[in-house]
């Protein structure tokens, strides 16, 4: 066996996925994975720091790149109009994960302690997407708000995707999501 194996990752990757779904996350261990994956425990270090993050690998990006396009969108831009175009730089980012998103997302579901962390992962980029707004000069609440309703739009958007993957983009699903949000208010009271 070569000591650099350059499809480890994706090798552990994969056989952390088949076996989280055989058999459930919780009742699966990393020497398991690494056995299933013919690679060494030491491969698997190279790569994530535990289990856990074999699902949520490359996660921890999403905030700064949230966080990087809403500071630097056209400052024309509208605030909610800058997070948007934050959401589209993710969902290009993600536009060839779909098969492997709609795994993980199964396994994530099906565990009480991986859908907590993917919650703080959401609440991350919450964070960063507020911080980003209130940099462009909106005022704190708002920017909160408009966070929380980004993440929310972005949610909405993946699950539908996933469903539905080569029907339409995830791109195309975040503006969707988005305008199906905008038109459920309405006509605005004066």
């Amino acid at each position: 066996m070569p000591r650099w194996d350059p499809e480890g990752e994706s090798r552990l990757r994969e056989a952390a996925l088949q076996l989280f779904l055989e058999r459930g996350y919780e009742n699966v261990t990393v020497a398991e994975i690494t056995e299933r994956a013919g690679l060494t425990r030491r491969t698997f270090s190279r790569y994530f720091a535990d289990k856990r993050d074999v699902l949520f690998a490359g996660s921890d990006e999403l905030p700064a790149v949230i966080g990087d396009r809403i500071r630097t969108a056209d400052a024309a831009l509208a605030p909610m109009e800058a997070v948007l175009a934050a959401l589209d730089a993710v969902a290009e980012r993600l536009a060839d994960q779909a098969a492997i998103a709609a795994r993980r997302q199964a396994v994530v579901r099906a565990s009480p302690e991986l859908q907590e962390r993917a919650l703080t992962k959401f609440a991350v980029a919450t964070d960063a997407a507020a911080d980003a707004l209130r940099s462009r000069g909106v005022p704190a609440s708002t920017a909160t708000l408009l966070a929380q309703v980004a993440i929310a739009i972005f949610r909405t958007a993946f699950e539908r995707w996933l469903n539905a993957p080569a029907e339409v983009s995830l791109r195309d699903r975040v503006r969707e999501s988005a305008a199906e949000l905008s038109s459920s208010f309405g006509s605005q009271p004066s």
